[in-house]
């Protein structure tokens, strides 16, 4: 789990907040089965909840998520949606999507699900909004173009969550790809006079922006 805090004051948040359903606790545990060390992907129990509150507080009908990973982020906020609402996941990886399906397809939920697969901005300029919630969290080079795209569908009342933007704190100094990316999108955010936004320390940092 990529986190900023203290161990167990994670852990302590992490039992002070609702227990995830049992779907999603074996979702966890298969994921890290599977594909081991890249189970740090995973939003978790607290993030996702969080994401599962803004759709909430929102009135959320329509969400897309960048990056699908295993399928556990969408299905926290399938869950806040209406019976009628739908979450559009895009997912460049076969494995992964293949794996995410298997859990949607058992999931209560999973009806409100709408997967692609394939490069996300490729899939991007096939949508159309808006969207009420947007949850960024795929390769970091991408991030300034996935924003872009996501606030053009972005609706009235709508917010973008971008994950990873303190990069285990390496922002402050990166020195690697990845952490200069995701340092730029944060800069590239805190220049755009169109937004309100605020970074969060959930997590590997959490960013929600809205329009001003």
């Amino acid at each position: 789990m990529l986190t900023l805090v203290p161990e167990e004051i994670e852990a302590y948040a992490q039992d002070h907040s609702t227990a995830v359903p049992p779907l999603l606790a074996e979702l966890t545990q298969a994921t890290q089965e599977k594909f081991g060390g890249l189970a740090m992907m995973l939003s978790g129990q607290v993030e996702g909840l969080l994401l599962q509150t803004l759709v909430a507080s929102i009135g959320a009908k329509r969400a897309l998520e960048v990056g699908t990973f295993t399928g556990f982020s969408a299905l926290m906020m399938a869950a806040a949606l209406p019976d009628d609402g739908e979450i559009v996941t895009l997912e460049i990886s076969a494995e992964h999507a293949a794996f995410a399906r298997s859990f949607f397809e058992r999931s209560p939920d999973g009806h409100k699900v709408r997967l692609i697969e394939g490069p996300a901005l490729d899939s991007l300029q096939t949508l159309e909004g808006p969207f009420d919630l947007v949850f960024i969290d795929a390769d970091k080079a991408g991030y300034v173009d996935y924003y872009e795209a996501a606030l053009s569908m972005l609706s009235e009342r709508g917010v973008i969550a971008v994950d990873n933007v303190l990069w285990s704190g390496y922002v402050l100094d990166p020195k690697e790809d990845d952490g200069r990316a995701i340092a730029a999108f944060n800069d590239h955010v805190a220049r755009d006079e169109r937004v309100s936004h605020v970074l969060l320390t959930i997590r590997d940092g959490i960013m929600l922006i809205r329009r001003k």
